[in-house]
């Protein structure tokens, strides 16, 4: 079964030797230049995808309106993708060891940012790679401080940390 990358996860692109690309940084941020009024009532946040070359010669990427696509919530709907704020990758020579980032802004319904899915189908050298899935969050899904806690207490660190605690309680009585 296909399982998405984390968020913070690099991707290896096996047709582009040494080509390798990660979305990272994603957190609640407002955009530098005001917030777009189409997006009236929704929680903004920020995203970066970062290209990496550790090949032999250098490679031309793209990464473009169209390319990023940004799905939020449980049922996947997309995110309003603020194009006037972010900064995109156009048609850039990475040379051997260097890296270039493209910043996103977007923004969607606060409730629904528990779950985030970021797709990126990069153009390098005018050719398409196949296209890649990350998934992350941004806070908890209700964003409060309870809800955070009870998503610790039922995690599976806090069980075995009960467990090991309950063992040494029985070995000392």
């Amino acid at each position: 079964m296909y399982e998405p990358n984390v968020v913070g996860d690099w991707q290896e692109y096996d047709e582009h030797a040494g080509l390798r690309v990660r979305v990272h940084r994603l957190e609640a941020a407002e955009p530098p230049r005001g917030r777009d009024d189409a997006a009236d009532g929704l929680t903004y946040f920020c995203l970066r995808v970062t290209v990496e070359n550790r090949g032999s010669r250098h490679l031309g990427i793209h990464l473009e309106d169209g390319q990023i696509d940004v799905r939020v919530g449980p049922d996947g709907e997309s995110a309003f993708l603020d194009w006037r704020n972010s900064q995109f990758i156009e048609g850039f020579d990475v040379y051997p060891l260097r890296r270039v980032t493209a910043v996103l802004y977007a923004a969607g319904p606060e409730a629904s940012l528990g779950l985030v899915d970021v797709q990126v189908q990069l153009r390098v050298d005018e050719e398409w790679t196949d296209r890649r899935l990350w998934s992350g969050s941004i806070g908890a899904p209700g964003g409060t401080a309870e809800a955070q806690q009870g998503a610790v207490r039922d995690s599976l660190a806090h069980q075995v940390s009960a467990f090991l605690r309950d063992q040494a309680e029985e070995g000392t009585a």
